[in-house]
């Protein structure tokens, strides 16, 4: 039995009776434990086969031995508890569980519990001073796998946050998984789908996670301030402090940094019913609607990470005056070439603001060298001397009025004059093609998809079963110029020696280039190369080189894609698949795509492929 829990009752057993914990009734007690504030402060959810059991996975939080899965027990031990000398200090329960204590000298009028000087406590809570809260959401960024679908954490500001504008020494409040040494991204991602990691809370200065997000990973940020009152936000703070080094299960899709915090808001407003919502995933947008729905949100502000910035600033200049910011920000000296000199003095104002923001951007991550100090020093002063005007960053639309992360598909169509019907379900969450309101242009995840097809002779077989299929088309342009990539992988079919469809297994990638043509259209080209189990092929893995190359087009429609690809396999099969596809916006969360396509091959004839599909986007 850990430390903590064996001092309340060795010092119980030497303390007066007249301060023991008073004697409930059962059923006094019982109703206690039902309580939904109780069940929330344990962290207790419905076990799978009736009880209870709770999310913590950390014996030190409890004090009964049963209490992880007997609410009843765990409130009769922390009650007893509470009784403790005084001069077990800092040691003592009720400094231990500040939000415990409270509730339950409210729920029963404790006027006779010990008072222990919790000084610990009291410093910590003084520093953090909780006063309001805000939700903050750092949006997508594809090229993190701990970021493909957002993230969302709570500040903690003080009573002077609005008058002295001091967020930045406000706190984040923030759970994660917590990962020891340094885990590759696959590995990462695997872990996290199977609870490889313990999740932990942690209460870190908010200037650290914004420089953290938006400077280091290039991620915008959403803050929504929230109508907690200041006792709501002090009691959510006061738990935080229960569960300080306290392990819970990390599960990417589902007990994750959203779900966790959705347990936080709970406790500081009872009566919240949060996490009723999210049986089975809780993805970062989608409860950043929920608690949107709630009426907490106040007020929301954005701001955009240091790439957007730059970009913006970038936006108004020609191509010429590009290479200009791309001259200045390897070389300052040509601050005072004759040539840039000659440039009108507002433009030159834009040129060395963009240059300044370049040299920063790129040393995002890295040492402090000599060598970009003197640059960003030598920029700075030019751009006091000839100060551009205010950048103004066009805010986009707020992620959470994107559609519904979960999809129902219903599909009619024609395979070489065969009709079929086709039925699907994707887990999460946007593709290509979906409505793009929330989303970036070229930004795809598609976790867990399903289709099945019904032909007309009632002959049923699987499509396709998706584990994950990932594209992160960033445009490119003179001043940045990522890597576009894509990967994907599970079952699909193809086709076969005989005709028909083969369902083989899959692992595919690929790595290019996108170019954005005005605001609205987007080209790209990858590389690609496949790994392959196919029945036909005589090897038990097969592998192919290819192409995948398109055009995105959000019309007044919807998005219209084209695209070709192709892949040569090492033993002399080749496929090719040419394929469009047009969706129709009918709302929100409700779409109708049509799509045609060709496939070629050298085992079977070409086959053509046309389908009406209405898509349900529903949580």
């Amino acid at each position: 039995m850990p430390l903590k829990r064996i001092l309340p009752y060795l010092a119980l057993s030497i303390w007066p009776l007249a301060h023991a914990a008073p004697d409930l009734p059962a059923e006094r007690l019982q109703a206690l434990a039902d309580d939904p504030y109780w069940i929330a402060l344990g962290h207790y959810e419905t076990g799978k086969l009736g009880g209870w059991r709770s999310y913590v996975d950390d014996p030190k939080f409890f004090f009964a031995d049963d209490g992880p899965s007997n609410p009843a027990a765990e409130l009769r031990a922390t009650l007893d508890a509470l009784y403790a000398p005084a001069s077990l200090g800092d040691k003592h329960p009720q400094c231990s569980y500040p939000a415990r204590t409270r509730w339950l000298r409210e729920q029963l009028r404790l006027s006779d519990l010990p008072q222990p000087d919790c000084n610990e406590f009291r410093t910590w809570y003084s520093d953090v001073n909780p006063h309001s809260t805000v939700l903050v959401f750092p949006a997508a960024y594809l090229n993190s796998p701990s970021s493909m679908f957002g993230h969302t954490l709570l500040r903690i500001d003080q009573p002077d946050v609005h008058e002295n504008n001091t967020a930045l020494l406000s706190y984040a409040l923030n759970f994660g998984a917590f990962i020891e040494g340094a885990d590759n991204s696959i590995l990462y991602a695997w872990k996290g789908l199977m609870g490889g990691y313990p999740g932990l809370f942690a209460l870190v200065p908010y200037r650290e996670k914004l420089s953290e997000y938006s400077r280091l990973e290039n991620r915008d940020l959403w803050e929504y301030r929230l109508n907690l009152s200041p006792e709501e936000t002090g009691r959510m703070v006061e738990h935080v402090w229960e569960l300080k080094q306290v392990r819970f299960d990390y599960y990417f899709f589902d007990e994750n940094c959203s779900y966790r915090l959705l347990e936080l808001l709970e406790i500081a407003r009872p009566g919240l019913e949060l996490t009723d919502d999210f049986p089975l995933t809780a993805i970062p947008t989608d409860t950043v609607r929920a608690v949107k729905q709630s009426g907490l949100v106040e007020s929301i502000d954005y701001r955009p990470s240091r790439e957007k910035e730059l970009l913006a600033r970038a936006e108004p200049l020609d191509a010429a005056e590009q290479q200009w910011v791309l001259r200045l920000a390897a070389d300052e000296k040509l601050l005072d070439d004759p040539a840039f000199l000659a440039q009108p003095t507002p433009r030159r104002a834009l040129i060395q603001d963009a240059a300044f923001r370049l040299v920063r951007y790129r040393a995002t991550g890295e040492q402090r060298t000599r060598e970009n100090t003197t640059r960003s020093f030598k920029l700075l002063q030019g751009i006091n001397r000839n100060p551009p005007p205010a950048l103004q960053v066009e805010r986009p639309s707020l992620p959470e009025e994107g559609h519904e992360s979960r999809t129902w598909q219903l599909g009619l169509g024609s395979r070489d004059d065969e009709a079929f019907a086709e039925y699907g379900l994707r887990m999460a969450y946007h593709d290509l093609n979906d409505n793009l309101s929330g989303f970036p242009l070229g930004a795809q995840i598609e976790i867990l998809q399903a289709k099945l097809r019904q032909y007309e002779n009632n002959h049923w077989q699987l499509q396709r079963l998706d584990l994950a299929t990932i594209r992160s088309l960033t445009p490119r342009g003179e001043l940045l110029k990522p890597w576009s990539w894509q990967v994907a992988g599970g079952l699909e079919r193809v086709l076969g020696e005989d005709g028909d469809g083969r369902l083989v297994s899959h692992l595919n990638g690929g790595v290019g280039g996108s170019w954005q043509f005005g605001e609205d259209a987007l080209g790209f080209a990858l590389a690609t190369a496949r790994i392959e189990h196919n029945e036909d092929f005589a090897p038990f893995i097969a592998t192919a080189a290819g192409f995948d190359t398109g055009l995105l087009w959000h019309n007044p429609l919807g998005s219209l894609s084209l695209e070709a690809a192709g892949d040569y396999f090492h033993n002399g099969e080749v496929r090719r698949r040419l394929s469009l596809n047009q969706q129709w916006e009918i709302s929100r969360n409700l779409g109708l795509r049509f799509s045609a396509q060709r496939e070629f091959s050298q085992l079977a004839a070409p086959v053509n492929e046309v389908m009406l599909e209405l898509k349900w986007y529903h949580y």
